[in-house]
Order: structure tokens, then sequence, then C-alpha cells
């Protein structure tokens, strides 16, 4: 019974290590077919998680410098992009049912997949909520408000590399962890000193418009937020693997 667990490991877990094994096999050619297929679908989707993160970060930028044009255009990607990921999702936990990949493991990673995809539709809520809203930052505060995007976002692309690790080398995800922990405790350091300087140090602002840039903050740390809570599902998933 122990001297099976290993083969019985390799063959769900490592994606790679099962299209070796099973690519000289001609009994099984469609499984092959369709283990490759959910690969490409699997970095597909973690391609588009990572470059909205990009172009959130960017997206912002482009507001703060009064350039809507290029907002505009980044704001069309990012909703590009969640679509995608979107059908992509569908198409993963599909195949995964469907050709009974990765039986044991299988609610697990549906729901990491379903968590990582909600770091994207935060992503496209939050420039929508710019777009909507036109929310009136100060000069003063741009500087602090690209440092929050640059923070919030990190942490979601952090995220990535332990994700995909995930179908590859498990004991590796939880060092890749680390950084994640640390950009969204960087995230939740920056917004509480941009909200303390709003309404601490500034004023002349309404109390309304101060409310506003906070709500406005939430949104944008809620992407570290939502990176550490896939995270902290990783890390979980990745001990049970290893065990």
């Amino acid at each position: 019974m122990n001297s099976s667990a290993p083969k019985r490991f390799y063959k769900e877990v490592f994606y790679l290590y099962l299209i070796q094994e099973l690519h000289n096999n001609e009994a099984m050619p469609l499984f092959t077919r369709t283990t490759k297929n959910l690969i490409i679908k699997l970095d597909d989707f973690f391609d588009d998680i990572d470059l909205s993160l990009l172009v959130f970060r960017e997206a912002l930028k482009a507001y703060l410098n009064k350039d809507m044009t290029s907002f505009s255009r980044h704001l069309q990607k990012a909703d590009s992009l969640e679509k995608n990921a979107d059908r992509l999702q569908r198409e993963i936990e599909n195949d995964m049912i469907t050709h009974s990949i990765l039986p044991q493991h299988r609610g697990d990673v549906v729901q990491l997949i379903e968590q990582i995809d909600e770091i994207i539709d935060g992503v496209k809520s939050t420039l929508y909520e710019f777009d909507i809203e036109i929310p009136e930052i100060p000069d003063k505060l741009s500087i602090g408000f690209i440092n929050l995007a640059e923070v919030s976002a990190s942490a979601g692309e952090e995220l990535i590399p332990a994700a995909r690790a995930y179908f590859k080398a498990p004991f590796t995800v939880r060092e890749k962890l680390l950084k994640v922990y640390y950009f969204e405790s960087e995230t939740d350091k920056v917004a509480y000193d941009l909200k303390k300087l709003i309404f601490h140090e500034m004023p002349e602002l309404e109390l309304a418009q101060k409310a506003h840039l906070r709500y406005i903050i939430h949104h944008i740390e809620k992407i570290s937020d939502l990176a550490q809570k896939a995270a902290d599902l990783l890390s979980a998933m990745a001990i049970k693997i290893v065990m």
C-alpha cells in the first residue's frame, strides 16, 4: 500500500510527468491529448491573470496622469482579459470533470481557479469604478495612489508562480507564497498611510470627497486581499499534496 502512494502522487499531480508516461501508450491517446490541452488552458488562464495586473497598474497611472484615452484603452483590455479568463475557467473545470483528471484533488483545483479568477474580476470592477465615478484625486495624492496600485498588484503577480508550481513542483509552493504575504502586508501599510494623510492632513477636502477617496482606496487594496485568500487556499492544498 505504501509503495504505491508515490506512484499515485505523481500520476495525479505532475501533468508533464503524466504526459511523458502516456506518450507511447497507444491505448490512451485521447487522455494524453486532453491532459496536454488542459495544461495549455491553465497556462493561458494564469497568463491572463498576470497580464491583467499589469494592465491594472498602467491604467491607474494613465488615470492619475489624466490620460483618459490611454485609460480607456487599458480598461477595454482588462475587460477582454476578464472575459477570456472566465471562458478558460469554465473549460478547465469542464475538462477536469469530463475526463476525470486529478479526481482526488479536483475540488481543490476548481476552488483555486475560482479564487484566482476573483482577482481579475477585482481588476475589472476597480477600473470600472474609476470610469463610472471619476474620482477627483488631488495631485498631492498621486504618488500614494500609484504606490498603492504597485504593491497591491504585486501581491497578485507573486501568486501566479506559486499557482503554476502547484502543478509541477508542489513542494516549492509555500516558499513562493512568502512574497504574496509580504506585498499584502505592504498594501495595508500604504493604504493606512494614505487614508491617514487624507483625513488628518488635508482639511481643504470636503468630508464627502474624503469618504469617496477612502472607498476608492479600498477597491485598489482589495486586489491584494484576494491574492492573500488564494494564497491561503494554495498553501493548504500544497500541504495536503506533499504529505
